[in-house]
């Protein structure tokens, strides 16, 4: 099965996003072809949840799993964690209140 690149799927969910009137920012661009993504959701009230696409073995499915959740200073020190041993790492910065972040919608754990 053919695999989308990195870059075309972080565009094309800054669109879904957009669409839904969600602001989104890429706040680390990483490899265009391969490079790994991580979504952080920022609720605006001090608190924060990062993302990390996920494998599971059993069902053979992708999804996305939590990686750090809490205040936002903490997650953000998980995501530079990630940062320092992975220079290929694309982050996604989605501000919403009420905590949209799309990722559970059809196609996005693709």
């Amino acid at each position: 099965m053919a695999r989308l690149t990195s870059e075309f799927w972080v565009q094309a969910y800054l669109t879904r996003l957009r669409l839904q009137d969600i602001p989104a920012f890429v706040t680390a661009h990483g490899d265009d072809t391969a490079g790994a993504v991580l979504v952080k959701l920022n609720t605006l009230d001090g608190q924060a949840t990062a993302f990390q696409r996920s494998f599971d073995l059993m069902s053979e499915a992708r999804n996305w799993a939590e990686l750090a959740t809490g205040e936002e200073r903490e997650v953000d020190a998980a995501i530079d964690r990630q940062k320092s041993f992975d220079p290929d790492l694309w982050v996604i910065e989605v501000e919403d209140r009420a905590g949209r972040h799309l990722l559970d919608e059809q196609g996005l754990s693709d």
